[in-house]
């Protein structure tokens, strides 16, 4: 196959920072998806509707002219979060989902919740909603293996919440192991999860190939082989219950290259490229249309979109950096060949 198209996809876990970062960065985003779910953990974060409309507006005012780009907003959870906020996100229209963070689990993730059950009178507002949850699933417990967290969160956290509330819609964020993909298929309709570009093709042992590789590291992290090939089943099944998240997250190299990095890959440069090639080393581009352009509207509830996007089969290097504020920013596989290019 030399040439692919498809609907227009969506991005449905994207990290656009704010003020320079923003403009940044959106443009890259803006050419590759026509929608995407924003993550609210700015510095202060996104807590309330008023928050989420004046985000809104920056972004708005940050797109290219010529680009068609829709910002779908996220309130960040906390413990003090009042199902008020919760009925009022709904009726703006705008604000799509609630972002759960355990508290110090990630970038700017401070003020998350830090115990899910304190949340419960939030959840039962969000269910009555049907307001979707959006779940980073680690436990913080730093007796529990780095490599291990997605699991036990799902054991010790997620199945009670769904016992307690099984109408609740939930999105399991940026899954990186065989047990998540397990859990998402045993259960109901309510659940689906989204999968990143780098754990389709990255095992943890990409983050020391040849040395400690920071522009590799993210949360959740890498896993071993066998998860990787999971997710990679799980992604190109044609299963709904499974769509595109990049988990996009720009830092500047300075904040990757130092002595405690930050976590994050940057992917929205080349993302739809980094799925195609995904997909193809598994014979399954016949699937890339529908997780990444159809079960991310269904599970929202939004229209698919009524455009399209073309591939065409071309090498191509990708950067050593991008421009980002006054600092370089360097692109998930910086200085490697592609094989597919967005026309």
């Amino acid at each position: 196959m030399q040439k692919l198209t498809i609907t227009r996809p969506d991005d449905w876990h994207l990290h656009l920072r704010d003020g320079e970062a923003l403009k940044a960065v959106l443009p890259h985003s803006a050419r590759q998806f026509a929608r995407a779910i924003v993550m609210p953990n700015l510095k202060p974060p996104i807590r309330s509707v008023a928050d989420a409309a004046a985000y809104r507006d920056r972004i708005l005012a940050a797109i290219p002219a010529g680009e068609k780009f829709e910002p779908l907003m996220t309130l960040y959870l906390t413990d003090n979060t009042n199902p008020e906020e919760i009925i009022a996100a709904k009726a703006s229209k705008f604000v799509k989902a609630v972002k759960y963070y355990p508290a110090g689990a990630t970038t700017n993730s401070d003020l998350g919740v830090t115990d899910i059950r304190k949340c419960d009178r939030i959840f039962a507002t969000m269910q009555q909603e049907d307001m979707p949850l959006l779940l980073h699933g680690e436990v913080t417990n730093t007796e529990v293996d780095v490599f291990d967290r997605e699991k036990v969160f799902i054991e010790k956290h997620l199945m009670p919440l769904i016992s307690r509330f099984p109408k609740l819609r939930i999105v399991l964020e940026h899954i990186t192991t065989s047990d998540a993909v397990q859990f998402v298929l045993n259960a109901n309709s309510k659940i689906a999860a989204t999968i990143t570009p780098q754990h389709l093709l990255f095992s943890r042992n990409a983050l020391f190939k040849g040395g400690l590789r920071p522009h590799f590291y993210c949360l959740p992290i890498l896993k071993r082989e066998k998860h990787r090939l999971a997710l990679l089943q799980a992604a190109t099944s044609g299963n709904p219950k499974f769509f595109l998240g990049t988990d996009s997250a720009p830092h500047g190299r300075h904040t990757k290259e130092t002595s405690c990095g930050c976590a994050g890959c940057y992917s929205a440069l080349h993302a739809l490229e980094l799925y195609a090639e995904a997909f193809e080393s598994v014979n399954a581009l016949d699937q890339l249309e529908g997780f990444a352009s159809f079960y991310g509207p269904d599970f929202y509830q939004l229209p698919r979109n009524p455009d399209q996007v073309t591939l065409t089969k071309k090498t191509w290097r990708i950067p050593d950096e991008v421009p980002f504020t006054d600092v370089g920013l360097v692109p998930l596989r910086s200085g490697e060949e592609m094989t597919w290019q967005r026309i």
